[in-house]
């Protein structure tokens, strides 16, 4: 079987963190890759939803980014607890 190479540029941190999941689920990146290219086949586009947030969470994704109206909380029992205030 003939191979074809895929040549591609990502920020160091984000394929250090991608391969730590791989490594946990046994895969090589060249596994994934494979895997990734075989599901957009199957499905004929990717195989994930894409879409764009509306104007409420892309302002909502800003303000947290810059770390205004973030809140913090000791565990995610006591986050559940707020929502019911």
């Amino acid at each position: 079987m003939k191979t074809a190479v895929i040549h591609a540029r990502i920020e160091p941190q984000i394929k250090h963190q991608a391969e730590e999941v791989l490594h946990d689920l046994g895969i090589s990146p060249t596994d994934a890759i494979r895997i990734f290219y075989r599901q957009i086949t199957l499905r004929r586009g990717l195989p994930f939803a894409v879409s764009m947030p509306n104007e409420c969470t892309a302002a909502t994704l800003a303000k947290s980014r810059r770390g205004e109206d973030v809140q913090e909380f000791e565990s995610l029992d006591a986050m559940f607890e707020s929502w019911k205030k």
